[in-house]
């Protein structure tokens, strides 16, 4: 048996637990089926935005956020100076608009419910938006800022972390898919994976999407998790363009340094399907048209899907299981980049500690119990 922990998966969740766990002096090895942050983390847009995104009756999930946001440059802040290498964190803020009457009552009803929440929000305008984002559609009636709403370059954030893990110490087996896993009550997890057993005091299941198909993980064990399909793309502005995150009732619109303008997502509920369709594509230029017309001179860059990882009630699954020693860390869905920093910091704590932080209580796997 090795002493430390295991994690199975490699995307930023397993890989920011895994590089936390290393600097408090903890063994690890981290296991990926494939490719380390090729899946969910690589196809998502980089969005930061717990308080455009706040959902009605969903305050914990909104706590959450929130204080990954907080500790968001922190932990930028350690991970750029740790590895050398940049990730693309801006602060713009973020703009939530509307093209119509329709739009605008809906808008109005949401930020009624941010400024109960005392989220800091402000509302704009067509004037003042068209002053704050000159690229904007002049169908514009009115908007939202969120100066809070941050967002970060995804890809390199997942890049960076492989790099901080690595360079940790942390031992990364990639293209190594497990074939069983068996939870004894007297000993510890027992891993079939790459033709050999692994044996770990810790086993970490972060595998996202594909965490609840995880062979020998049954009943209470067997995190109940789907895949949900987003489509996805990209096309090539000037840069600066649009500096903050454009969020209209269709589409969301994240820029990039470079001046690529990512466009998302569609949510669909069809398994592991990856096809991109025709008619995914179509809603996400339409949408983005919509909002800013100069998209329809603009070259597609890009064009992707990936699978968010929705629990039963689409909030994150996070602590130790009835088993001792065996923690998950996933069903994170729409907010696996948002809400890194805060699992990494308290799920590491959990690990090594043993003791529940307060702020994951919620998110506990015993919460599906019976």
């Amino acid at each position: 048996m090795e002493k430390g922990t295991l994690i199975i998966g490699g995307g930023v969740i397993g890989l920011s637990i895994g590089w936390r766990l290393r600097a408090r002096g903890e063994p690890v090895t981290l296991l990926e089926r494939g490719e380390t942050g090729r899946e969910a983390s690589w196809a998502a847009a980089g969005m930061l935005a717990p308080v455009s995104e706040v959902h009605f009756q969903e305050d914990v999930n909104l706590r959450l956020g929130q204080e990954s946001l907080r500790l968001y440059p922190e932990f930028v802040a350690e991970l750029e100076a740790f590895t050398g290498k940049e990730v693309g964190y801006r602060r713009e803020g973020g703009i939530s608009v509307s093209l119509h009457a329709d739009d605008t009552a809906e808008l109005r009803h949401r930020f009624e419910y941010q400024q109960a929440l005392d989220l800091p929000v402000e509302w704009l305008s067509a004037t003042e938006v068209q002053n704050l984002a000159p690229a904007l559609s002049h169908n514009v009636v009115a908007a939202v800022y969120s100066p809070a709403d941050h967002q970060v370059d995804n890809r390199k954030l997942v890049t960076v972390l492989r790099c901080a893990f690595v360079q940790a110490g942390g031992i990364l087996h990639e293209q190594t898919p497990v074939e069983e896993v068996r939870l004894l009550e007297d000993g510890p997890p027992a891993v079939r994976a790459g033709g050999r057993e692994w044996r770990s005091e810790k086993l970490l299941l972060a595998a996202g999407s594909w965490s609840g198909m995880i062979p020998g993980l049954d009943g209470a064990l067997r995190p109940w998790v789907r895949p949900v399909k987003g489509q996805i793309l990209a096309v090539r502005a000037a840069p600066d363009l649009i500096r903050h995150n454009i969020r209209t009732p269709d589409v969301y619109i994240a820029p990039r340094a470079d001046g690529r303008l990512v466009v998302g997502a569609t949510v669909e509920e069809m398994g592991y399907n990856a096809d991109l369709t025709v008619g995914g594509v179509f809603e996400l230029l339409r949408g983005a048209w919509r909002a800013i017309p100069g998209v329809y001179e603009m070259p597609i860059h890009e064009i992707w899907c990936g699978f968010r990882p929705g629990s039963r009630d689409n909030a994150p699954i996070l602590g130790e299981t009835e088993i001792p020693g065996f923690f998950i860390a996933t069903g994170h869905y729409r907010n696996g980049i948002l809400n890194t920093p805060v699992t990494a910091k308290y799920m590491s704590e959990l690990i090594l500690a043993g003791t529940m932080p307060e702020i994951l209580a919620p998110f506990s796997p015993a919460r599906f119990s019976g």
